[in-house]
């Protein structure tokens, strides 16, 4: 949609309508269970909940381990990796942008497909991760098309970054949304991992398209890629 070609009062109308959106909401966010139960617990992201939920069930997360959170700010997964780590074990978040400090948490401020970056990334491994996380989504711009096509890019990234870094018993978690592009981005988990798996925790708001893939094991009949240097 080019907002300039909009006659004045078409602009006026989808500003208000937006105006009217964005006001909803603000009362639901206010209103969350899951966002109030963040303030109060002192997390720093609802987006915390929905980790907590899924690793409950799978049991993704385990002392000893790597773990690498892909768009990783405000922090809200690397801080739930880090408290079930325990001490015992590596997080490296990474992101675009800057993250306040994280107890047990190595951050990297840069673009994680970005050479520079995956340097950076390689050093502090040691190795290839265990577990690759990514709560990724694109700023929203209001044309779904175009942000359902910038969601599942930013999902393909993160399964390449996984697919070069993971052991081959590792697993990968990553968030996307149903529609264009949804089951091209699902067989090629199908193609990657031996198992694949679909999770909808609580937190995860019943109107949202959003879902979280789950592969877990590299199939074996894919070069398995040697430990970065």
């Amino acid at each position: 949609m080019d907002y300039n070609a909009l006659t004045g009062m078409e602009q006026t109308r989808l500003t208000m309508k937006r105006s009217k959106t964005s006001k909803g909401w603000m009362k639901e966010h206010v209103n969350d269970e899951f966002v109030q139960r963040a303030t109060r617990e002192g997390m720093r992201s609802r987006a915390a909940y929905k980790l907590m939920e899924i690793d409950d069930h799978d049991h993704l997360i385990h002392p000893g381990q790597t773990l690498i959170d892909l768009g990783a700010a405000p922090g809200g997964w690397s801080e739930v990796a880090a408290k079930r780590l325990a001490g015992r074990g590596r997080v490296i978040a990474v992101d675009l942008l800057e993250m306040n400090p994280l107890n047990g948490v190595d951050f990297i401020q840069g673009d994680f497909s970005d050479p520079d970056t995956l340097e950076r990334i390689n050093a502090l491994i040691h190795g290839l991760a265990d577990l690759v996380i990514s709560d990724m989504a694109p700023n929203i711009s209001g044309i779904s098309l175009s942000d359902q096509a910038r969601a599942m890019a930013l999902a393909e990234l993160a399964l390449e970054f996984a697919q070069n870094r993971l052991k081959p018993d590792g697993s990968f978690l990553v968030k996307v949304f149903q529609g264009s592009g949804f089951e091209e981005f699902y067989r090629m988990l199908r193609n990657t991992f031996m198992q694949v798996h679909t999770r909808k925790p609580r937190a995860s708001r019943d109107r949202s398209s959003e879902l979280y893939l789950l592969g877990r094991h590299l199939k074996l009949d894919r070069p398995i890629p040697e430990a970065p240097r």
